[in-house]
Formats: structure tokens, sequence, C-alpha cells
């Protein structure tokens, strides 16, 4: 049985994949629009944003791909979409920066963490330009020697 690994207390869900996939550019934190049985999943940690990406489509931003499953207890009386596009919140001004780095410089919105801000569901959106194969083994290549001399530097301690 795999351990599921520890995060702060608000967060939710991070997206680790994306910083592997991806070389993170500006930071943007959106709101995010759900219903009821949502927030109650997310209260108990059903999320899954791995695979998501964010669409930009008539001046607006969807959340599309994340999961979140239901709860068995909860969701009885609603008919349930796990994976329905969920619109962000974001202020026109970081609409229109989206737009226009997505647009004319190629990049792509990924979401990077979703996370409790009072009691306000919040995701951290990031602009990325795709690494490419050599960056991904420099990046295996960096967390290896990190790893690598945490432990030298550990072993010396003692």
């Amino acid at each position: 049985m795999a351990k599921k690994p520890k995060l702060s207390p608000g967060t939710i869900a991070q997206n680790k994949r994306a910083r592997f996939e991806y070389q993170l550019h500006d930071k943007f934190e959106a709101g995010l629009v759900l219903t009821g049985w949502e927030v109650k999943a997310l209260r108990e940690g059903k999320c899954q944003i791995s695979d998501t990406y964010v669409l930009l489509q008539n001046g607006e931003a969807y959340l599309v791909g994340c999961n979140i499953s239901p709860l068995k207890t909860i969701s009885t009386h609603v008919v349930a979409e796990p994976q329905r596009a969920r619109k962000l919140l974001l202020h026109r001004s970081e609409l229109a920066r989206l737009i226009g780095a997505t647009q004319a410089k190629g990049q792509t919105c990924v979401p990077t963490a979703m996370y409790w801000k009072g009691n306000r569901v919040k995701l951290e959106i990031a602009l990325g330009t795709g690494k490419k194969l050599h960056d991904k083994r420099a990046t295996i290549k960096e967390r290896d020697w990190n790893r690598d001399k945490s432990r030298v530097m550990k072993a010396n301690q003692d």
C-alpha cells in the first residue's frame, strides 16, 4: 500500500508533474467555481490535478481534466460529474496576460497546486514552456545529485 505524500496543512493537491514537464515562469492565484458536493470531497482530499490543464476561451478560463471523486455518503441525491470543466475566477488583467502569453509566446497555462485560503479553494496556475528531453534529463541528474549530496552530508554529521 503506497503512502500518501505529506502536504502542508492547507494544500489539497499538487501537480509535481507540471514542474518536471514545464519550465514555469509567472504564477497566478485563481478561485474556483464549485458545487457543494465538490467542496465536501475536497475537504476529504479526493482530488487529482496531475493531468489537468487550463483552457482559455471567450475571455474566460476553465480547469479541464481535474478529477474530484464524489463521496458516496454525500452525493446520493446529486448526479455527480467528477471531471466537468470548472470555471476559474481571475481578474480581467490577469486573463489578458494569460491569453497574450499563450497565443503570442507559445506558452502553456498549467495548474500547479490546489489549496485552501481561509474557507475558499484556490488554484495556483503558472505559465510554462515545455521542456525538451535533454532538459528533463538534466533535471533528473540534478535531483539525484542533490539527494546523494544530502546523504553524504548527513553521514558526515553522524
